[in-house]
């Protein structure tokens, strides 16, 4: 069985870093932020990426 990254919403990402969620999708536009775009045009933003960011490997 494949192993399955949990992805994020923009707006949970937001509240982990306490920033508001336009920050956090103006961040993944930037590239400072990897992030999934949906065929919705929505993001989605990988456990991963929300790890590195929280152990401070800037954003």
């Amino acid at each position: 069985m494949e192993n399955v990254e949990r992805m994020f919403k923009p707006s949970e990402v937001a509240k982990m870093l306490n920033v508001d969620r336009h920050t956090v999708t103006r961040w993944i536009r930037e590239g400072k932020i990897k992030a999934i775009k949906l065929p919705s045009g929505r993001y989605r933003i990988p456990e991963s990426e929300v790890k590195r960011i929280l152990e401070g490997k800037s954003c």
